[in-house]
């Protein structure tokens, strides 16, 4: 394979994950990408000012990836419900905080084995770059992309926790130009928020499929015993990811003060569904007491 096919590839698969796009819509292809900040890098690290400056961009990525997930589950007046066909005038995901409902979860209080996280992270920057899927506007200069996937490796690889939200966010990004190479441009960061409805469920069909050559690519980087693992995984994060999404939205996560343990307003579910519409109660008059004046109870 020549280094023109390979470098290629590497654009491809970047452009894939949205990573082009996020990097290019901060502008830091062009200020920081070619000639990093000497004094963010650290010595004998020249990666290191780009990691740096790379995390709040793939942070930027995730939350634009998880706000099409979380409108795919509940649509709301808002441009990414718009923009997959399914706009509504009643609030949804957004205005319930789903997003910020998901990454907290993801990144903080999901379990997922170090051993599943980092091979499945490593697949994701080096192991699918020759996908062979054709995309449009791959126009960047081929050592702006072999720094950027170094970079990109570099974070994945060393990262003392890394955040789930991310290989998430890569995978469904990943899919979604599987679905539709068309998604590496146009409107928002990510590839899967560009998405219509109909396409969304197409991508987790095929992140939920036994068969899918996603799954083929992601195990042959995983050590043993884990080979052959990654399909079972795949199928419950298809599932759960949906499941955490509803859930997120129809919870009180975006008015509740835990500093108070009180809410600051209706939950969006409530609105939606009627529940309390006069607000929380301190109880019911039916249960106060003991049922039918008893005071004790016997054997």
């Amino acid at each position: 394979m020549s280094n023109s096919t390979v470098t290629l590839g590497r654009r491809a698969f970047l452009a894939r994950l949205g990573l082009l796009g996020a990097v290019g819509a901060g502008g830091l292809l062009t200020r920081d990408v070619l000639a990093p900040p000497a004094a963010a890098a650290a010595p004998g690290d020249p990666l290191s000012g780009l990691v740096g400056l790379l995390r709040p961009v793939l942070a930027e990525l995730a939350r634009d990836t998880l706000n099409g997930l979380s409108v795919f589950t509940l649509p709301g007046p808002d441009p990414y419900s718009a923009a997959q066909g399914t706009p509504s005038d009643t609030p949804g995901a957004l205005e319930a905080r789903t997003t910020d409902f998901l990454i907290d979860a993801l990144d903080n209080f999901v379990p997922f084995p170090d051993e599943l996280a980092r091979p499945v992270a490593t697949a994701l920057a080096t192991g699918l770059a020759d996908s062979g899927v054709s995309l449009p506007g791959l126009d960047l200069l081929p050592t702006e992309v072999a720094t950027l996937d170094k970079a990109l490796s570099a974070l994945l690889r060393n990262d003392a926790a890394l955040p789930l939200s991310l290989p998430i966010a890569a995978l469904l990004n990943l899919l979604a130009t599987q679905v539709n190479p068309a998604a590496v441009n146009g409107p928002f960061l990510s590839p899967f928020a560009r998405l219509t409805y109909a396409e969304k469920a197409r991508a987790f069909a095929l992140l939920e499929g036994a068969d899918s050559d996603l799954v083929a690519l992601l195990d042959v980087h995983l050590p043993e015993p884990l080979k052959a693992s990654v399909s079972g995984l795949l199928k419950f994060v298809g599932g759960a990811l949906i499941e955490f999404a509803t859930f997120g939205s129809y919870t009180e996560y975006a008015v509740y003060d835990p500093e108070t343990g009180q809410l600051t307003g209706q939950p969006v579910g409530w609105q939606l569904t009627g529940y309390q519409p006069d607000g929380p109660v301190e109880g019911w008059d039916e249960f106060i007491g003991y049922y039918q004046g008893r005071t004790e109870v016997h054997d």
